[in-house]
């Protein structure tokens, strides 16, 4: 059933607005001269005759690679060896204690692993508690958190945890399934739930890093030694020994103070000497224009071909995260130890170790839960600068980056220039083509263990490497899938070498190359003369998926008519073996002023654990999607992003958040694996709001964020802002 398309102009008007009059006379010639290739085409297999009106549906070609092993399942089959060895133990009084060998980021892992551990021992919920796994190198493969790999290889493994013999049985009523509240909720909205920060380290005192005015500059000198540390409070300076480990030590002075407000003073004291990086003089431009010159044209299409095609941009993201990079180290002449935030903690460990010349038995490190990640705690920074810092002041050192330094020195999802284009004959789609440059993905972080790591590192000191470009092509092909049956389909990723802190970003590379997608599959359907509901569902490769689609399009009324300026907007997704679709509406009045007012969204996968905690990953991922389609980027200029805060990060507040939003939870597949969760639900979101956009406006989507003005005053580089005060009313 096709619907009409609301506020865009109905789904049969066959132009776009910013459409020359040649533009249409030359598209309508091309369906002319086509008529021979018709001719030619007869009898060939896939298309149809020229009588016909349509040709046959190409499938996918070659066949897509997540379809048969993504990073889930690689992150599954690697961690079963090891599942025995997690430490699961009897407390007494009829409980059990799981540790956690993944990091609880606020994504709702620690109470998923409970609820499977209560069925599997016929507990109730309450039963289970839930500990973080200190680093344990025994565990090897099985200790790393990413991919949406974790719930997946956890209840995969489930059967195998080991120290169950003994433990306490019983006759619970079944949990999984059920809506349950987060385990840690009540202390997290009590204050009573301890971050990094918060561990009772004693004498580990706050420090603060003076960072450099631009990306990786290099420490020369300080000026002004003697006048910071007469400054209140000053316990020490020290400048961030350089090493070239794995990963290299961030550049940088620390300054330990009584209070971090003191070392927040002396930091903006500081004079220090610096020597400019290789992005010194970079902005946003200059690495677009690199990235779009790393990217070879596409050849001539077929005579008589319609083809609908774009050049996108995407700014570097940030993180973050409400808990900027931080950690505590106490490192002594015979042994270190370490708390952090740490999606990888075993490789971390090792690091160190080799870093500090001690025995692996010698440097402990614990993982604490954090106030959110989102793949920058793969990397170990922040761990290594308190670790030099505590052994170059020979103190504990409690480090906290200031959220200027997580924005512009902590790592930034790659900048990235994508170009696509969809070619269509006899009223179908043939082939489907999308290249992609980005600023080099930092992936020597590897798959959580040291040989790993330190083969893609090799040789050190270069933004990319042999292994460090593998890695990235590996985590490429296993994690940005398409859903349509487009025929031939090509996405090659052309990494560029640059000398910027990258890391991964929840869907790193997938929310923009999905997006890019979603956004040409709206334009085919209009150049088609077709609703993008109906030319989805006529593409889309597998049942789960349309069946999203079906879901979302009833619940949210697809098609209805709906006053100027307003419109809706779809996207499908599938990934890490769980599909989604999504269809919002949008307020594009104020087109500076974008609101989103309403989402309906679907997601199956597979077995749902908590549906509280999906609905909850979906909602996240809908703000996120909000946040970096239309407002949230990072603007280098002259080597060094300009945003500092969160007041000119334009991440979405909950203002901007739609009063009206459903998700539906499908019901359990028979016979389908446990999907993932943490990226699913970005990539649909952001192209509903993308084609809303484009539907309510008429204007292509072509560069993200879409509104991306710099309407602040930046903070001065290398600098601390000045600290709010907010008077005592007495």
């Amino acid at each position: 059933m096709e619907h009409p398309e609301s506020a865009a102009g109905p789904a049969s008007a066959p132009h776009h607005d910013d459409e020359s009059p040649g533009m249409r006379r030359r598209n309508l010639l091309g369906y002319a001269a086509s008529a021979p290739l018709l001719s030619a085409a007869a009898g060939l297999g896939g298309l149809a005759a020229p009588s016909s009106a349509n040709a046959a549906i190409l499938p996918m070609t070659p066949p897509d690679t997540t379809d048969q092993l993504d990073i889930g399942d690689a992150v599954t089959v690697t961690a079963l060896p090891t599942m025995p060895l997690v430490k699961v133990s009897n407390i007494g009084n009829g409980r059990v204690r799981l540790e956690l060998p993944r990091f609880e980021s606020g994504q709702g892992i620690a109470t998923a692993a409970a609820m499977m551990l209560a069925d599997k021992l016929g507990l109730p919920l309450n039963a289970i508690e839930v500990g973080s796994a200190d680093a344990s190198p025994e565990l090897f493969y099985n200790q790393l958190t990413g991919g949406s790999s974790s719930v997946r290889s956890l209840h995969a493994g489930m059967p195998l945890l080991g120290g169950l013999g003994g433990q306490p049985s019983g006759s619970g009523s079944a949990v999984v399934g059920q809506r349950v509240t987060r385990l840690d909720a009540l202390d997290i909205v009590t204050g009573r739930k301890k971050f990094t920060l918060d561990q009772a380290v004693p004498d580990a005192k706050p420090t603060m890093v003076c960072r450099p005015p631009t990306i990786n500059g290099q420490f020369v000198r300080i000026n002004n030694t003697t006048a910071v540390m007469g400054m209140p409070g000053v316990l020490g300076i020290a400048p961030i020994p350089a090493t070239n480990g794995i990963v290299p030590t961030p550049p940088g002075v620390a300054v330990m103070a009584e209070t971090f407000g003191q070392a927040w003073a002396a930091v903006n004291a500081l004079d220090v000497t610096w020597s400019a990086s290789s992005v010194a003089g970079e902005s946003n431009a200059s690495i677009q224009q690199k990235l779009k010159s790393a990217l070879l044209p596409f050849l001539l299409p077929p005579l008589g071909a319609l083809t609908v095609e774009g050049e996108f941009e995407f700014a570097a993201v940030s993180h973050c995260p409400m808990e900027t990079e931080c950690a505590i180290a106490d490192v002594r002449a015979d042994r270190a130890e370490i708390w952090s935030g740490l999606q990888s903690p075993i490789v971390t460990q090792q690091a160190v170790a080799a870093d500090l010349g001690l025995p692996l038995d010698k440097v402990k490190v614990h993982a604490v839960p954090s106030g959110g990640s989102f793949g920058r705690r793969l990397f170990w920074d922040a761990t290594l600068q308190a670790v030099q810092i505590s052994k170059a002041l020979g103190r504990p050192c409690r480090l906290m980056y200031h959220r200027t330094d997580d924005m512009r020195h902590g790592r930034v999802r790659p900048p990235m220039f994508h170009r696509a284009r969809a070619t269509m004959l006899l009223g179908q789609v043939i082939s489907f083509e999308q290249r992609i440059a980005g600023v080099r993905l930092d992936t020597r972080h590897g798959f959580g263990e040291m040989l790993g790591a330190a083969a893609i590192a090799m040789p050190n000191g270069f933004p990319q490497t042999v292994g460090n470009f593998a890695i990235e092509q590996a985590m490429f092909k296993t994690m940005v899938s398409s859903p349509y049956n487009f025929g031939v389909t090509t996405k090659l990723l052309t990494p560029v070498a640059m000398d910027i802190n990258t890391c991964s970003y929840r869907s790193v590379h997938i929310q923009p190359s999905r997006l890019v997608e979603e956004i040409l599959v709206d334009e085919m359907a209009r150049a088609l003369r077709k609703d993008p509901v109906a030319f989805r569902l006529e593409y889309l490769r597998l049942p789960r998926a349309r069946a999203v689609l079906k879901a979302v399009a009833e619940a949210a009324q697809w098609g209805k008519a709906m006053p100027a300026g307003f419109a809706q907007g779809v996207g499908v997704h599938q990934e890490s073996k769980s599909f989604t679709a999504c269809i919002v509406e949008i307020d594009a009045r104020v087109p500076t002023d974008l609101k989103v007012t309403r989402a309906t969204i679907a997601i199956d996968v597979g077995t749902p654990i908590n549906p509280s905690g999906i609905e909850a990953q979906m909602q996240g991922g809908l703000c996120e999607s909000i946040s970096i389609v239309l407002t949230a980027g990072l603007h280098i200029q002259n080597g060094l992003p300009l945003e500092g805060s969160y007041s000119q990060y334009h991440f979405a507040r909950m203002k901007n958040y739609p009063k009206d939003v459903k998700v539906i939870i499908m019901p359990p597949s028979s016979g389908e694996a446990i999907g993932g969760l943490g990226e699913v639900g970005l990539s649909a979101s952001s192209g509903a709001i993308a084609n809303a956009y484009a539907r309510a406006t008429g204007k292509k989507p072509r560069s993200f964020p879409l509104n991306f003005p710099v309407d602040f005053t930046p903070i001065p580089p290398g600098k601390l802002p000045t600290p709010v005060t907010v008077p005592v009313r007495t």
